[in-house]
């Protein structure tokens, strides 16, 4: 009996031992808006990275990881959450997330990705003129440049529809650099908002109705988690879907400019690890995606009415559909 009493304790204290290394462990609570696409990849490559320089989650850091599924208060209830834990660090995927965060806390670091506007969120002024505890990775896209391959693409396009989504800060700046580089490419912009996700695949139908000659949807939280409806509709209508972010041309875009999201979140640890070794998150700018990629899908195009030339098929860094599988059974053969 004194025996097991023994071992019992020793269990215990052992048990003890482990829960107190633990709790020690330096903790990063990462959460992201919405179960969308690409906030998905920013996370994968925000942990990789991690990984890649020897933060192991549970061996010699914790992280605690969190999702809204486009629940705002349930956003911010997370940042707060994160601070309550204390936290040593506060990783925001997206705008909504950074919004929360910065509302929770002025003093944890706060090391954000996949925002398209910093200083809309609250963040500073500019890349370098930001406050003490925040630094991160921008998203702002490519806009103009996606404008102007879709004019290459359709020439005589005129009228451009996109949803958007009035909640989200980053959707209307987004939709206001859009009408701003499609008037200076003769464009005009028709955009119907949307509430949230179950609006989609409606709306969708209501832009189409107002006869426009292309869709180019700007990237948001909420619509890109949804985006699938808008690919199926495009594909039903014929009419050209060109995506505001790269993983759509796996969802229903023909096309898609945009950036590397798992670049991304990589980038945005690289910042994180720095933080977490000792520097200061204001002291270290702002930073900013700089490769732009060209994802294509044929099998879209071929339903959506395009095609793509030899020379816009040489530029893309992917393509998925008829030409990836002709391809293949070619080298095959």
């Amino acid at each position: 009996m004194r025996k097991v009493f023994i071992i019992f304790v020793s269990i215990f204290f052992l048990f003890l031992s482990c829960k107190k290394q633990q709790d020690d462990l330096y903790t990063m609570g990462i959460f992201q808006v919405d179960d969308a696409p690409h906030l998905n990849e920013v996370r994968k490559g925000f942990i990789r990275a991690l990984e890649e320089n020897g933060l192991i989650d549970e061996t010699n850091i914790k992280l605690i990881i969190r999702n809204g599924m486009g629940d705002i208060p349930e956003v911010q209830r997370i940042a707060q959450e994160f601070v309550n834990k204390k936290v040593q660090m506060i990783v925001p995927f997206s705008t909504p997330c950074l919004q929360a965060a910065l509302h929770a806390t002025r003093e944890i670091p706060i090391i954000f990705s996949s925002v398209a506007d910093p200083s809309l969120a609250g963040a500073g002024k500019s890349a370098e003129n930001h406050l003490s505890n925040v630094s991160g990775v921008s998203s702002r896209g490519p806009i103009k440049q996606s404008l102007v391959f879709l004019k290459e693409i359709l020439p005589d396009a005129k009228r451009v529809g996109t949803l958007w989504t009035p909640s989200e800060i980053n959707s209307e700046f987004y939709l206001e650099l859009a009408k701003k580089g499609a008037s200076e490419l003769g464009l005009e912009i028709v955009a119907v908002p949307i509430a949230n996700k179950s609006e989609v695949l409606l709306s969708a139908q209501v832009l189409i109705n107002k006869k426009i000659d292309a869709i180019y949807q700007i990237s948001d939280n909420t619509i890109n988690a949804s985006f699938e409806a808008i690919g199926r509709m495009a594909e039903e209508n014929a009419i050209p879907l060109f995506g505001g972010f790269i993983l759509s041309t796996h969802l229903g875009a023909c096309a898609a400019l945009g950036w590397d999201f798992f670049d991304m979140g990589y980038k945005a640890a690289q910042i994180a690890i720095r933080v977490k070794n000792g520097e200061s998150p204001g002291d270290i700018s702002i930073q900013y995606m700089s490769k732009v990629r060209l994802y294509l899908n044929l099998n879209a195009a071929k339903k959506q009415g395009i095609e793509f030339s030899e020379d816009v098929l040489k530029r893309a860094d992917e393509i998925v559909g008829i030409e990836e599988s002709s391809q293949q059974n070619s080298e095959i053969r």
